[in-house]
Formats: structure tokens, sequence, C-alpha cells
């Protein structure tokens, strides 16, 4: 009997021994149900191909050669993933929507034995809990922001805040990107959908009553976007602002961002990238300083010349917030520890600010 979904919190109580998306890899890629994993019933190129002879010539031939394809990709998936899977194994199965692919392939699992079920509605059913989470209801838990420019270690902190056992979600991370122009990482960031589903999951695990700390972000990280009702709910957050020496930033950020200068012509490139908001002589000095190795000197300049006053001028819509600041003069591990307290203590003097906006 198919499995309904009612809510997010279903996922951690479903009885199955493995939770099997068997739409194509492209699909799966865009999202997916977290832990789900990958048993394409046709490829990316088989399920185009079908999907052109259904509309274009006839159904019954795209579902007779369908069902070909997927008897030799379960029959695949057969002989090697599940071939070691015991005669008690439980699956639960899903595709799109209309549960053609995923009940083909269940109804061959339970022809061998195993108790293989499907979800009602597919990944369609699951996408809409995530959407209603994130576009339809307000954010859960009071936000404080954790603020400063460019540099000064504030992705460090929010880690060493969550150690600490403070509710934190690193949107950095859940979008697998630093937030700049130089910002890309390894793996390439998640499409919206993939984010939103980890937005939302991490959303799930929140205490209304307690504040979630979150980096200060515009409302867009990269490619992806945050959902209005968090990104309202950071506009009037109130915020801990962290302060350091240009020095130290610019020490810390060559360390950080070691991927990028490890990587010449991607480095060139970015810089190059600026070429429309500053003079041509200033790109040329940045583009010397990054083919002589001078990553500390062309860091500094960036954000003197380029961060720090885009930053002034976004920051400057926010001063009606209640802050605390926190002065660091060094952004080394050993310094970030020693000032985790005067952060942690500066969101908790934060507390009468929380009230506003969760009672809203």
């Amino acid at each position: 009997m198919p499995v309904t979904l009612t809510s997010l919190s279903d996922l951690a109580s479903l009885d199955f021994d493995d939770i099997i998306d068997v739409r194509s890899p492209a699909e799966y890629a865009e999202d997916h149900i977290p832990g789900a994993m990958s048993l394409p019933a046709l490829s990316n190129e088989e399920r185009a191909r079908v999907g052109t002879i259904y509309t274009r010539e006839s159904p019954f031939r795209a579902r007779r050669i369908g069902a070909a394809l997927v008897a030799r990709n379960v029959a695949s998936h057969l002989e090697t993933v599940l071939s070691d899977r015991p005669k008690s194994w439980k699956p639960l199965l899903y595709c799109w929507r209309g549960g053609q692919r995923s009940g083909s392939v269940a109804l061959m699992l339970r022809q061998i034995g195993w108790q293989a079920e499907t979800v009602d509605g597919g990944w369609r059913s699951y996408r809409r809990l995530v959407s209603d989470a994130l576009y339809g209801a307000p954010w859960p838990a009071p936000v404080v922001i954790l603020d400063g420019n460019t540099g000064t270690a504030k992705t460090d902190m929010l880690a060493l805040l969550a150690t600490a056992g403070l509710q934190v979600i690193d949107l950095e991370g859940l979008a697998n990107h630093r937030g700049s122009l130089f910002g890309a990482m390894a793996g390439g960031q998640p499409a919206q959908k993939g984010f939103e589903t980890r937005l939302a999951l991490a959303r799930l695990g929140l205490d209304p009553t307690r504040p979630v700390v979150v980096e200060a972000e515009s409302s867009r990280i990269g490619a992806v976007n945050l959902p209005p009702a968090l990104w309202e709910a950071m506009k009037t957050a109130p915020r801990v602002v962290l302060g350091a020496p240009l020095a130290a930033r610019a020490r810390y950020l060559a360390r950080r961002y070691r991927d990028l200068t490890d990587d010449p012509a991607r480095l060139l490139a970015t810089i190059d990238a600026l070429s429309g908001q500053h003079p041509r002589e200033r790109i040329e000095h940045w583009r010397a300083m990054a083919q002589e190795g001078a990553f500390e000197a062309l860091a500094g300049g960036l954000m003197e010349s380029h961060y720090d006053p885009r930053y002034a001028n976004q920051r400057a819509r926010f001063e009606d917030r209640s802050c605390e600041y926190v002065e660091l003069q060094a952004l080394d591990e050993a310094a970030l520890a020693a000032a985790l307290p005067r952060v942690i203590a500066a969101v908790e003097a934060l507390r009468a600010a929380w009230a506003p906006q969760g009672s809203s």
C-alpha cells in the first residue's frame, strides 16, 4: 500500500531499510528525498527517448519500449547494488509523481519476495511539503545575525557557536558557496530545489523557543535564493557584529581561499570579472599581485577598495537594528576560540530583541 507523507517529520519515522529514487540521474541530482539512493529505472537519455515517443508517436509503443528498458535496468541493479540484500529487506520507492516507474520496479521487487512499497504522489508529494514549510509558513524561530566585514571569520565562528550548543544554520554550507564573487566551492552548488531541501530539514530541527544564529547574507547566495520568510526574518533581526584589523582579515582570507589562490587561471578570471566596477589600473594592480603570489596584499586591496565600501552601504540599511560588537585582534584558531565566550555573551545580550520578532 502506498505510503502517504503528511509532514517532513514523517521521514524520521519511516519503517524501511532503504529509500530508493528510481527517477533519472538528472532528476535525482536536482533534488531528492534525503537519504535516498539513486537506482534509476530509466537513464536520462532513455527517459527523454520514451517521452518523445509517447508525445510524438504512440503512448502504447512508449510504454512497451519503456518496460523493456526498465526491466534491463532493474536486472542490472539486482546483479550489482542490490545483490547483497537479505530476504527481509524492505525498500520504499518513489518516482516523479504518477508512480509508473516506481510501481513497475516495486512490482518486480515484490515478485522476488521483498516488501517493497511506494510513496503516494512520489517526489512531488515530498516537494510540496518542502515548499509549504519554506514558502507557506513564517520562519519558526527568532533569528540573530552574525555580521561583520569580509574576512572577519564569521563562518568559522558560526561553527564554534554550533559546537558550543547554540542553534545555528550555516546557509553558506547548505548552498556550498561562500557568498561572494570569489566564493565558488568544489563540487558546485546544489540546484535551487536541492538547496531548499537542505534548508527545510535544517528548519525542521529548530527549537522555536531559542534563537537561531545565521551569517549575514544577501537574499541570494551564489546562484540560490533564500525563501522570503527567512529573508524577512533576517532583515529585521538583531546583529552580533565582528570586527578585526584589515591585516588580520587579509591573513585569514589568504588561508581561507587557498583553493582559489592555488588556481591562478580561476583567480585571474575572477579579478577580471570586477573590471566593470573599478578603474583598469586597479584591476591590473590586483592581477599583478595575484601573479606574484602576494595573496595577503591582494586580499587587503580587495577588501579596502571593493568589499568594505559595499558592506558599509549594505549595513547602513540595518542601522536601526539592535547590535552587539565584538572586536577581534587576531583570527587564528586559538584567537577565535578565546573570543567565543564574548560572542556567546553578545548573542545572549540580544534576547530582548527576539520577542518582537518571535511574536509577529
